[in-house]
């Protein structure tokens, strides 16, 4: 009898509950100029404050076909002064209480008034409402070793550019005017400027990406992290409303990076924001944040809000056109990046930060984050000396392995690329989709330009004999002056006759040779073989050693056949045009190696002339 007693009260409590209110929208066909709308935004701290929107006008066909804008001329607290303002990004306007969108658009650069652009809230819930299929890739080719530069080249395509609201005068519709709407003003319209929040980054580091970011609409500023955040979901935070603050988290932990905007709406836990895209990515998994806004920063180029990143609140699931979507709740698994620094004058250090998943952000994050913590901790002029080891984690894959040195002037871009490089290569490949597990990374930092040189190279004998090993010794002269002798034995083949050419080289000389001899191109797509290649690939602190004979060969689909028999050299260079074949001029009798400590660069050549047994 209790127990059905608490089952009514219960009902009937659930029966007289409020239900969450409906915001109600007005379609933009209903929208008029002379309207004036009320927006909401956050101008400092956390409290929501009120401008006005005076409508001017709508505009139609933005970037696609039917698209519309809204045209409005904002008033109201430091506008004035500001006017529209980067973090403005996804401030909704209501009229009579209705919700007709999010402040989206700026009018180019040194505007005299507040213009901006009102994306429709419809476009923004049915663009984001799309399913979520994983993006496509598309491959890259990077010869190897990579350089800093074009890793940059990469990155910067995968970043895009930002889209006006049209190209031309001649696309756009003035669906609705006062008289002050032009076709002509839509070629001057831009997603209003995003604040790229950066915490912990030094000066230099994010400065050969900063023309990129600029050109698709970001700004970076100085702001906060969240200090200590691990890389795992944090707990649910308080339901965000219209008009705060939200932070797109890429990384955090020891540093942070992320983006800032605007709330448009909140339809239960569906958060709607920025109308426009961050970097119209389609499905994304990216940490939704509170974000913080310390102070407004006024200026005739472009006034931002300077914003912090809080606390983790849900996941970003949508980056389209019209707008960013997301779940409040718990945030994405992010990928561990652990990086240790071992320097000669200062104690070790452990840095740890959590990266989002992303074909484009992975490898880039990685490359800043490696990057931020040499450059943060060791000098940035002068003679330096990196030792990199660690693996990366690739899910059913395997590690990359990574173990290489790096010195001169400014290693710490070349160590950060190489190990970026992998990453960029991996997550473009068309044929298997790849999870990066973790990042676990040890590097130990000099002050001394730990190099040397090939200065000589010679073998014991005058009179080398086939199939009998020889001594080869190898004389390196390091950056202090110093002369020291490596030797390594060779076993020459017993069914060689002639020459032979005896190749002792540097690591990069040696994949240049490798490379120019076997046709080897940036178009590996089997991810196996990907690793195996990274794994394999020369390394700066090894001496390699390569013993060829003058015998023809070919490489069918990628893979040498040194030594092959005329009548079989027949039969593959009368399929040559199929473009798996490439002869061989040389064959390899054999590869040996031999571990130093320093970097090491230079090459020299030996002509063996071998005497029978």
């Amino acid at each position: 009898m209790v127990r059905l007693l608490a089952l009514l009260m219960t009902a009937a409590a659930l029966l007289v509950a409020p239900t969450a209110a409906v915001t109600p929208v007005m379609p933009v066909d209903e929208v008029r100029p002379g309207m004036v709308g009320i927006g909401r935004t956050v101008f400092s701290g956390d409290t929501i404050e009120e401008f006005r929107a005076h409508i001017l006008g709508t505009l139609q066909n933005v970037v696609g076909p039917r698209r519309t804008l809204i045209l409005a001329r904002l008033e109201g607290g430091p506008l004035a002064k500001t006017g529209v303002i980067a973090g403005m990004s996804g401030s909704p306007v209501y009229i009579d209480g209705r919700l007709i969108g999010a402040v989206s658009y700026q009018l180019g650069q040194f505007p005299t008034e507040a213009i901006a652009g009102i994306t429709p809230i419809e476009e923004m819930t049915e663009a984001t409402a799309l399913e979520s299929r994983p993006r496509q890739s598309r491959p890259v080719a990077l010869a190897w070793p990579p350089t800093p530069q074009a890793l940059f080249e990469v990155w910067r395509e995968g970043l895009g550019l930002s889209r006006p609201f049209a190209e031309q005068a001649g696309d756009l519709t003035v669906l609705a005017s006062g008289g002050d709407v032009t076709s002509g003003l839509g070629t001057l319209l831009r997603p209003i400027t995003v604040p790229l929040v950066t915490s912990g980054f030094t000066a230099g580091v994010l400065d050969p990406l900063i023309p990129a970011l600029s050109a698709q609409g970001f700004v970076p500023v100085s702001g906060a992290g969240v200090p200590g955040q691990a890389p795992a979901a944090a707990p649910t935070a308080a339901a965000l409303a219209p008009g705060d603050a939200v932070g797109v988290a890429l990384l955090s932990g020891d540093f942070a990076l992320g983006a800032t905007g605007t709330v448009t709406h909140v339809d239960g836990d569906r958060v709607y924001a920025f109308g426009h895209p961050l970097y119209n990515l389609g499905p994304t998994e990216f940490p939704m944040t509170r974000a913080d806004v310390l102070t407004l920063l006024p200026s005739l180029f472009t006034s931002s809000k300077l914003a912090s990143l809080g606390a983790v609140i849900g996941t970003v699931q949508q980056d389209r056109a019209t707008a960013i979507a997301g779940r409040l709740g718990p945030g994405p698994q992010l990928i561990p990046l652990t990086v240790t620094l071992n320097s000669e004058h200062t104690p070790s250090r452990t840095f740890t930060f959590g990266m989002v998943k992303d074909q484009t952000f992975t490898p880039l994050l990685t490359y800043l984050a490696v990057a931020n913590v040499l450059t943060s901790y060791e000098r940035q002029v002068g003679a330096a000396t990196f030792t990199v080891r660690g693996t990366a984690t690739i899910r059913k894959h395997g590690d990359i392995a990574f173990e290489d040195i790096f010195a001169g002037d400014q290693p710490a871009s070349v160590a950060a690329a190489y190990v970026a490089a992998p990453l960029t290569l991996l997550l473009r490949n068309t044929t298997d989709p790849i999870e990066v597990e973790r990042f676990d990374l040890t590097i130990d930092a000099t002050e001394e330009p730990r190099t040397a040189r090939i200065e000589r190279v010679w073998i014991d004998t005058p009179r080398p004999r086939a199939g009998r090993a020889v001594d080869v010794s190898v004389q390196l002269r390091n950056w202090r002056g110093e002369e020291s002798t490596h030797r390594v034995s060779v076993q020459l083949p017993a069914n060689a006759t002639g020459t032979l050419q005896l190749l002792v080289a540097d690591g990069p000389r040696m994949a240049q040779q490798e490379a120019r001899e076997m046709r080897l191109g940036g178009d590996l797509q089997d991810v196996s073989q990907m690793i195996r290649t990274f794994n394999r690939a020369r390394r700066s602190n090894r001496l390699y050693v390569r013993l060829t004979s003058p015998d023809a060969g070919a490489v069918v689909g990628g893979e040498a056949m040194p030594s092959l028999p005329p009548s079989v050299l027949a039969v593959l260079e009368g399929d040559r045009h199929s473009g798996n074949f490439a002869a061989l001029r040389t064959a390899v009798r054999g590869e040996w190696e031999i571990p130093v400590d320093v970097a090491v660069t230079g090459s020299r050549t030996l002509t063996l002339t071998l005497n029978q047994p």
